[in-house]
């Protein structure tokens, strides 16, 4: 039966991957932390009856050229334009992941393809069973389908928990495809009442972006104007103004060439990515997480099928529809789990992935965008879905912590004390020879040290051990000058 398992799943990473997932999943994880500090921030503001008439105030003050159709609130602005640049920076992770991660490879592509699809169905279908029984709207069936990888990956930062790297590049995956469903979900089903002349617009905006980059033009200069022109036309269209970025976004190169060090969809997300972490998304959660908070609300949202749908749908519905959706994959595709990692560490990822913040609260914008009221309790529905979802991953990977630390402390050895972890190395000829000087230098000052205590010299304890850590010095030091040598 092991000879017919044909690969490996959550396997270890390529170096040149494990660096980018290393890379991006430290911004996210920054921006995690603002985030979580944004949305605390908005609960205390409204929450505060001295402050809340001023939170108020702001997030419904209207600003922009109402002759163009821009005079949108503050709160508007944060949800239709900041988060635009949040899709932009998810349709870079995207195209990224066709053309250079792991979607590039139809085999390895499917089971987090799969996995989340399966993760945004069972919420789904969750909240419209929930519904159905109660007699709630199913309007919001969307509003759980939705993974927050920053908060996720904040709450990680919060535990300490040393998650391997396959664990969380499968994570970011997961959320990376889980972007693009929300993004579709909000286009076909969040559409209406298009306007065709500047629909046409953005199109032939959208056009002239993607020539200027195929003929290799440069400067923001050119790009930021022609973006904004194309996000406000997108806006009049009906379409969601967030489809923009993502589509800006999937038309950058992200594949190198040579002599290129990051392709120009890597540079710019490098660019760019820090102010969607830093800037975009935590004000966004600042203005739309403010909701009244109080014993009665919170007892509310389990009485009340739709806010109980959306908790449901992010506890439960994500973490059976991610496992179960990878685990029946693997079945069928007969891949193995990786060595040291067990099912339960995939069932406390999916319990994580139940964390849907920033998107969720846009699709219950938009979903109830009728009903302020019933608006307000989705939120408050959403981050106390997301809070439970997050207290059950708490306590599922911390159980399997020490085993975490065993396989990251194993992850990032490097004996040679090259700067490549020993792990990446064992197919490299090179590799051994170093250690085997290593161990013989070693070996060779063990047999001195044993003749020498053999034929008696020496007559006190304290001179015997000093002449053992000089010598033992001495040898390390001559492996660090070998290993400054090129491999």
């Amino acid at each position: 039966m092991a000879a017919s398992r044909t690969h490996t799943f959550l396997g270890r990473l390529s170096l040149p991957e494990r660096t980018f997932v290393a890379d991006a999943l430290r911004t996210e994880t920054v921006g995690g932390m603002l985030l979580l500090l944004a949305a605390v921030a908005a609960l205390v503001w409204t929450n505060t009856p001295a402050l809340h008439s001023s939170y108020e105030s702001i997030s419904h003050h209207h600003l922009g050229p109402a002759a163009l159709g821009l005079n949108l609130s503050v709160e508007h602005w944060a949800a239709d334009g900041l988060l635009a640049i949040f899709f932009f920076v998810a349709g870079i992770e995207l195209k990224r992941e066709l053309v250079a991660g792991d979607l590039r490879d139809p085999r390895a592509a499917v089971l987090p393809v799969v996995a989340a699809l399966c993760g945004m169905a069972a919420p789904a279908l969750v909240y419209a069973l929930t519904n159905a029984a109660g007699g709630g709207s199913l309007a919001g069936w969307a509003v759980p389908t939705a993974t927050d990888i920053a908060f996720a990956l904040a709450v990680l930062a919060v535990i300490g928990t040393s998650l391997p790297s396959a664990l969380r590049a499968f994570l970011l995956t997961l959320a990376v495809v889980d972007d693009l469903f929300a993004i579709l979900i909000i286009a076909v089903f969040f559409t209406d009442g298009l306007n065709f002349a500047a629909l046409g617009g953005a199109v032939a905006g959208l056009a002239v972006f993607w020539v200027l980059l195929r003929k290799g033009v440069r400067g923001w200069y050119v790009y930021v104007p022609l973006a904004l022109v194309i996000w406000a036309l997108m806006y009049n269209s009906g379409v969601h103004a967030t489809i923009a970025g993502v589509a800006m976004g999937l038309m950058l190169r992200c594949h190198r060439r040579d002599g290129e060090e990051r392709s120009p969809g890597e540079h710019i997300e490098h660019l760019v990515r820090p102010l969607s972490a830093g800037l975009a998304v935590p004000l966004f959660a600042l203005f739309s997480a403010g909701v009244a908070v109080s014993g009665g609300a919170l007892a509310d949202v389990f009485a009340r099928p739709e806010t109980l749908g959306v908790v449901l749908g992010l506890v439960v519905g994500k973490a059976v529809g991610i496992f179960g959706g990878t685990w029946l994959t693997a079945r069928f595709t007969r891949a193995s789990l990786s060595e040291g990692l067990a099912w339960a560490d995939v069932f406390a990822v999916a319990s994580l992935a139940g964390i849907g913040f920033t998107v969720s609260l846009l699709i219950g914008e938009l979903a109830f965008d009728g009903d302020p009221a019933l608006g307000d309790e989705v939120k408050a529905a959403v981050l106390t879905g997301s809070l439970i979802a997050a207290s059950c991953a708490t306590v599922l990977l911390k159980i399997r912590n020490a085993k975490y630390r065993a396989l990251c402390a194993e992850e990032d050895r490097d004996d040679d004390l090259d700067g490549v972890p020993d792990v990446y190395e064992e197919d490299d000829p090179a590799y051994h020879l170093r250690m085997a000087e290593i161990h013989e230098r070693k070996a060779a000052e063990h047999r001195r040290l044993a003749a020498l205590k053999s034929a008696g010299r020496g007559t006190g304890a304290g001179p015997r051990a000093e002449g053992a850590d000089g010598a033992l010095a001495e040898v390390a030091g001559r492996a660090g000058e070998e290993n400054e040598r090129p491999a």
